[in-house]
């Protein structure tokens, strides 16, 4: 066994027996997100490394610690990618808490989570022992569903210490094209783009601009351009990575994350907004009290999270429901409460 994993199963134990939390931590680039960190740290950084990947595969397998960029590298290298996009939010961030955080980039409303490409899982639970879900192949099955859990649950059911994810072919072309309109003719154009035969993998609207992004094959993204028009934008790449990695202005300040109907109008909330997925998530940066936008959440057929909250804040990370259920399966799965965040507030 190697050795880092071998530090991290006898850090585990005896901090079960001494009954002492810890916070597992990567890089620290998604640490902003409303948790309260509390615990002892496990640093999980040190096991790291690609285990295996062989593109006709379509699947990589790869140690927690192992930097994005890293696995990106070889992807690239190879014609493929992590389809779901995922943002690093940082120049160190892991393959590990890629996946604990559950964080999807804009190709997610085309492509899919990052749960939708979680095959297996190498997992250490709360008394140390070395458990393993999933697969490596897309057709294993056994233990699947564990190992979606694991995306999203911020380390706090078990350490995610490997994991193999499925990789898709990159396009072989992609054009990112603007149109100016207002927020409610951006939501009916992308809802009804949606619902026809067109390479879209993204969209984006804030102020009066409309982004559109096509991706697949030189001929059908030519097609798709001239029956939608639109103005190509030269720096498509990088307003993509600055929409994915929240670097633009529009994203400052108190931010919310809303996932609704896709076709709800226009929020009625103060502040700026960005629309999303064809639709379907809806950022807000806004001071506006937190039952205000849960309420406007609820009206529109979802729920909202606080994504980003001013330093001193008290947090209200989830609807009340929401967290409700969140607390159920952290009960079951760690009722030792050996791994943090340990308290999921929902303060007002």
């Amino acid at each position: 066994m190697d050795p880092s994993l071998s530090q991290l199963i006898q850090h585990i134990r005896e901090a079960a027996a001494r009954k002492q939390p810890l916070r597992i931590r990567g890089s620290g680039s998604k640490e902003f997100y409303a948790f309260r960190l509390e615990g002892e740290p496990l640093d999980v950084s040190g096991y790291r490394g690609i285990v295996d990947y062989e593109p006709s595969e379509l699947v990589m397998t790869a140690r927690a610690g192992t930097l994005l960029a890293e696995v990106e590298e070889a992807l690239t290298k190879g014609g493929q990618m992590l389809a779901c996009e995922p943002p690093y939010f940082g120049p160190n961030a892991t393959l590990g808490g890629c996946v604990a955080a559950g964080f999807s980039g804009p190709r997610r409303a085309a492509a899919g989570s990052v749960r939708d490409f979680v095959l297996g899982t190498r997992v250490l639970n709360g008394a140390g022992e070395d458990l393993r879900f999933g697969g490596r192949v897309m057709k294993n099955v056994a233990g699947f569903d564990v190992s979606r859990v694991m995306a999203g649950s911020f380390g706090t059911l078990g350490v995610i210490v490997e994991a193999s994810l499925k990789v898709l072919p990159r396009p072989e072309e992609e054009l990112t094209l603007r149109f100016e309109m207002d927020a409610a003719k951006a939501i009916e154009t992308m809802n009804r783009w949606a619902s026809q035969p067109l390479p879209i993998s993204a969209t984006c609207h804030f102020g009066h601009a409309f982004s559109v992004r096509l991706s697949g094959s030189k001929l059908g993204v030519g097609a798709a351009r001239a029956k939608i028009g639109g103005e190509a934008v030269a720096e498509g790449n990088a307003f993509w990575r600055a929409v994915r990695e929240q670097t633009l202005d529009v994203f400052r300040g108190p931010l919310w994350r809303l996932s609704i109907t896709p076709t709800t109008p226009p929020l009625a909330l103060p502040g700026e907004q960005v629309i999303e997925w064809n639709g379907s998530l809806r950022w807000v940066a806004t001071d506006a009290p937190s039952q205000q936008v849960f309420e406007a959440a609820r009206k529109a057929g979802g729920h909202a999270t606080r994504f980003r909250a001013p330093n001193g804040t008290p947090l209200m990370l989830l609807d009340p429901a929401v967290l409700e259920v969140h607390k159920q399966l952290k009960a079951a799965l760690d009722p030792n409460g050996v791994f943090g965040p340990h308290r999921l507030h929902a303060d007002f």
